[in-house]
């Protein structure tokens, strides 16, 4: 996105980005990223809020999305915009890689 606002050809992405039934985010915030980056991606995803589907993975807790955000009330708005008429799936438990992991590693070790 930032490159896209670099090149001037942001609202091209933007609209095909607005267009996507469904959008799907994976492991958000193993990356950090500037002010310039959230600010970003919260506009991006703000434009979808109640008019198209995204799904969001991570391992962080909602009460530390500020560290993706940076600013508090930024973080505030992008939680406050993509719970509403969201379902929440919480998934505690072992990881199904290392559990995948661990079983090649014993079918390999006989």
């Amino acid at each position: 996105m930032k490159e896209c606002k670099s090149n001037r050809t942001l609202r091209g992405y933007q609209n095909k980005f607005e267009k996507y039934d469904l959008v799907i985010l994976d492991e958000f915030g193993y990356i950090s990223s500037d002010k310039e980056g959230a600010e970003l991606l919260f506009t991006n995803l703000s434009l979808r809020t109640g008019r198209k589907s995204t799904i969001i993975t991570t391992n962080l807790s909602f009460d530390r999305w500020g560290e993706v955000f940076i600013d508090p009330v930024m973080t505030a708005a992008m939680t406050d915009r993509l719970a509403y008429k969201s379902y929440l799936v919480n998934m505690n438990g072992n990881s199904y890689r290392l559990k995948e992991t661990q079983k090649w590693l014993k079918e390999t070790v006989k």
